[in-house]
């Protein structure tokens, strides 16, 4: 559910905002402290109108002949993205991708924390990945309201998919951040993010092949 402290702003220009960020950050690394929309869309290559745009979702406003403080836009576009927030998650598969994504400390930068994973094999059910716990899946309700995770990323085998995200949903998890190629849905109130490796890896190979 959208937080009534933060604006509403469209999922296209959502998913646009952290290319922003990306981009400003790179600005101000480079010692840079006035930017354009233009500029940025060079960038990017997204209309310097949508970008103004999106922005003023977020009541940023440029300034005439002067563009963006880029200090100031960084700030905003990390504030309203959570990025200085933490965010507990458990991962719910270790195999090869799970173990990856909980080793990847680059989510950490972006506000995930994964604290703990979950699994059916009893080879890692016990042990620590990086310094991650390992649980046994049917623990996933005691465990959860300990853990503080209200996010759960799944990767486990895609015939799983649909039941692992039924347990997350009932031990009182709020967001799946779903890597499987099965297409989750479930009650309204849960936030669903589907990422198929598999979706993007047939679009490149359509245009590669044409």
């Amino acid at each position: 559910m959208q937080s009534p402290q933060r604006p509403y702003v469209p999922e296209p220009a959502l998913r646009r905002l952290p290319w922003y960020l990306a981009s400003v950050q790179r600005l101000r690394a480079q010692g840079v402290e006035y930017v354009s929309s233009t500029a940025i869309s060079k960038l990017l290559n997204v209309d310097a109108s949508q970008i103004a745009k999106d922005l003023s979702y977020l009541n940023i406003k440029g300034k005439t002949r002067i563009g963006y403080e880029v200090a100031e836009l960084e700030q905003g576009l990390n504030d309203f993205l959570g990025f200085h927030e933490r965010h507990r998650a458990v991962m719910m598969g270790v195999g090869s991708l799970g173990r990856a994504l909980i080793t990847d400390s680059g989510l950490s930068r972006y506000g995930l924390e994964i604290v703990a994973g979950f699994d059916v094999n009893p080879e890692v059910i016990g042990t620590e990945i990086g310094g991650t716990p390992i649980y046994d899946i049917s623990e996933l309700k005691d465990r959860r309201a300990e853990l503080g995770a209200d996010i759960a990323i799944i990767a486990v085998p895609v015939e799983n998919a649909a039941e692992v995200a039924d347990l997350c949903v009932g031990a009182g998890i709020k967001a799946l951040w779903n890597f499987t190629p099965f297409h989750i849905k479930t009650s309204p109130e849960i936030t669903i993010q589907n990422t198929s490796i598999y979706a993007h890896l047939a679009v490149m190979y359509n245009r590669l092949s044409q």
